[in-house]
């Protein structure tokens, strides 16, 4: 079971800004994902740069048009996340139970989704042909 460790943005992400002790706050989140290491169970972690270096691709029928960052809700925006592999749903709780704050702000919250995997797709009809093509992918990339 795959999990998604999201940490949602702030004004401060999304200006680029770190707080000024941030070395507390890199120290913690290094001790933290060298113990998913140990554990086997990282598959994946990264910060991400404001919403102002990106871009969004919105669908309206058959068009697209990409609209430039920055988007104006940061409490919607994921400003980093980490990717794990757990045995269980419990298993990921734990371990996100241990995540470090990741804001100096009073608040703030991280969101934790389930990813899924391809077998979660084998009882829809309209995806069983494309299960093969991804599961060749899969293999593919693991090469």
């Amino acid at each position: 079971m795959r999990f998604m460790i999201m940490v949602k943005a702030t004004k401060d992400t999304e200006a680029g800004k770190f707080p000024e002790n941030a070395e507390k706050l890199f120290e913690a989140m290094a001790a933290y994902h060298d113990e998913l290491v140990k554990a086997g169970i990282l598959l994946d972690a990264s910060g991400l740069q404001p919403s102002a270096k990106g871009w969004k691709v919105k669908y309206s029928g058959d068009q697209r048009s990409v609209v430039d960052g920055p988007f104006t809700e940061a409490k919607e925006l994921v400003a980093g996340y980490t990717l794990i592999q757990t045995k269980t749903r419990e298993e990921a709780l734990e371990w996100t139970r241990r995540f470090p704050k990741p804001h100096f702000d009073h608040e703030c919250e991280i969101e934790v989704r389930q990813l899924y995997e391809l077998e979660d797709f084998e009882p829809i009809e309209a995806a069983r042909d494309s299960l093969d093509k991804f599961r060749e992918m899969e293999t593919n990339l693991k090469k």
